[in-house]
């Protein structure tokens, strides 16, 4: 098993932990008060900084009851942390409801998934190889 530590930059942060054995998503807390207005996005603020080891990204991904109950949401899902980032998790959060909604310190406002990242070399070539569905793109197999 692996080992990721989390730091609280603020008093009012909660440190994620699963809330079921087996749990894939832990859930991020907010650690400040704001009001969302009904189309507005705002960066929430978890007081929390992340320390993982390298060949590991956090995904932060969208809490459903979030979504179908009010209609707010991650806007980058799901946001990338790379493992040499240190700063503050914020989690970029949009309400595409009709009214505003309140956000509170402690309210569950997203959650943190880990995952394994693949180690790349880039090169660069003129030409690439075929494969079966060639240069076909958006819409490109019927659906």
């Amino acid at each position: 098993m692996l080992t990721v530590t989390f730091k609280r930059l603020n008093a009012l942060a909660a440190v994620p932990r699963p809330a079921h054995p087996g749990d894939a998503g832990m859930d991020l807390q907010a650690c400040e008060q704001l009001v969302l207005a009904a189309g507005a996005r705002a960066l929430v603020r978890t007081g929390l900084s992340v320390e993982m080891p390298s060949g590991l990204e956090a995904q932060v991904r969208p809490r459903s009851g979030l979504a179908l109950k009010h209609g707010v949401t991650v806007l980058n899902a799901p946001g990338t942390i790379d493992a040499g980032y240190r700063g503050e998790i914020g989690v970029i959060l949009v309400n595409h409801g009709a009214e505003p909604f309140m956000i509170e310190p402690g309210m569950r406002i997203a959650q943190i998934v880990f995952a394994q990242v693949a180690q790349v070399e880039v090169a660069t070539a003129e030409t690439l190889s075929g494969s079966a569905r060639g240069e076909g793109g958006f819409g490109s197999t019927g659906r």
